[in-house]
């Protein structure tokens, strides 16, 4: 029986790979920023499909936190599983700014280093020591530290420090087994960003023109992507870069 904890579990990207994981036979711990019905939501789904979930509440920009979340890790994970220690680990939550270079503010720059670089960084070092011999960290990317577009600059610096955090883990962590690699979602249908790519027809269209299988992606498909990186099959696999973008701007 494995256990999966995922940051940013309770909507979009997220809650795919919850699910998707659920439905391979692993359980999961699960977070959420502010939105504790729609983390709740997932629990009950994962339920119903046999696994055990919970549901804790974690602000990945706040480091100072850290300590007081791994202690309720280690709770639900002796009180739900009689465990201390869980086997994977996604670092997955995150949001969006979109702003020109020459308009972004500090607030804003900080703010996703806060969320995106520091917070995984801290958030891995705190909670390595429950991780399991074997087990394995995704590290949540995006295309756009390959690809650039406009006003997209801050977001994609935090990107590209993860992908080189990944393979510095992966180096040092070998020793233990535990495998880290970086998931690198192209353009999605989800309310990241306000759901623009989702609910922004033109934006759909040209994401699907520069996509090599002709549609934008959406949430199952990172979910299933996830699940097949940690299942089992690919654990020869550690400190590489995966893109599921469905080949955009080949």
């Amino acid at each position: 029986m494995s256990i999966a904890l995922i940051t940013g579990g309770s909507r979009g990207l997220g809650r795919s790979m919850a699910e998707h994981l659920a439905g391979k036979g692993h359980d999961i711990i699960l977070t959420y920023h502010s939105n504790a019905e729609a983390a709740e939501e997932v629990v009950t789904t994962i339920e119903q499909k046999g696994r055990k979930a919970v549901a804790l509440q974690l602000n990945t920009g706040d480091a100072a936190s850290f300590d007081e979340f791994a202690a309720q890790v280690g709770d639900s994970l002796q009180a739900i599983w009689d465990r201390a220690d869980f086997d994977i680990l996604i670092n997955n939550a995150g949001m969006g700014v979109h702003a020109p270079f020459m308009e972004t503010s500090e607030a804003q720059f900080d703010l996703l280093m806060n969320v995106h670089l520091k917070g995984p960084f801290m958030l891995t070092q705190t909670l390595l020591p429950m991780m399991k011999d074997g087990g394995h960290v995704v590290n949540i990317s995006s295309g756009l530290a390959r690809f650039s577009l406009p006003g997209y600059a801050a977001y994609a610096m935090m990107k590209g420090g993860i992908e080189v955090m990944t393979r510095y883990l992966a180096k040092e962590l070998g020793a233990r087994q535990i495998r880290v690699n970086t998931l690198a979602p192209g353009a999605i249908e989800t309310d990241f960003g306000g759901g623009a790519v989702r609910d922004n027809g033109e934006l759909n269209a040209f994401v699907a023109s520069v996509t090599g299988l002709g549609r934008a992606g959406r949430p199952e498909d990172i979910g299933a992507a996830i699940a097949a990186l940690v299942s089992g099959d690919l654990d020869w696999v550690t400190g590489q870069r995966i893109e599921a973008s469905g080949g955009m701007f080949l």
